[in-house]
């Protein structure tokens, strides 16, 4: 390797040293404004997705914020003990297992409403710059994703 290379070699020139500190501290940000709410920001993840679409099946939940099974049924369990979903195996496959809100994780939503209002504010950025970020690591996931 030569001294050209190994200067790239240096944690502050790292992309993933960057993402991973400021998705750190963005969390723990969220943290702060879930603890209210009892939820952690995984669950919160899941809600969002509740929030949008009141019924889906684990596999579908799974896709859409890119966690398998194994790590979502903890997950859920511990939301469906809190009261907010409800979990049914689906009477055409036993195998799956249908997610839906209850009316008590329905009305949870307006009590997070404003929630990313206060991320944003928060950030101290602008919106178009926080737009482009989002844009940027949606590209870098899926090129990730297609290798």
């Amino acid at each position: 390797m030569n001294a050209e290379n190994e200067d790239y070699l240096v944690l502050e020139k790292q992309l993933c040293f960057s993402l991973y500190s400021a998705s750190h501290r963005l969390v723990r940000s969220y943290r702060l404004l879930l603890e209210p709410l009892d939820l952690t920001y995984p669950q919160y993840l899941a809600m969002l997705v509740l929030w949008q679409q009141s019924e889906l099946n684990v596999k579908e939940l799974g896709e859409k914020l890119h966690l398998d099974s194994g790590t979502l049924t903890p997950l859920l369990k511990r939301l469906e003990s809190k009261g907010l979903v409800s979990r049914t195996r689906s009477q055409q496959d036993e195998r799956v297992v249908q997610i839906a809100l209850t009316e008590q994780g329905k009305k949870l939503k307006a009590e997070a409403s404003h929630i990313p209002i206060s991320i944003f504010q928060q950030s101290g950025m602008p919106l178009e710059q926080l737009l482009q970020l989002k844009q940027s690591c949606d590209l870098l996931f899926h090129q990730l994703e297609a290798l």
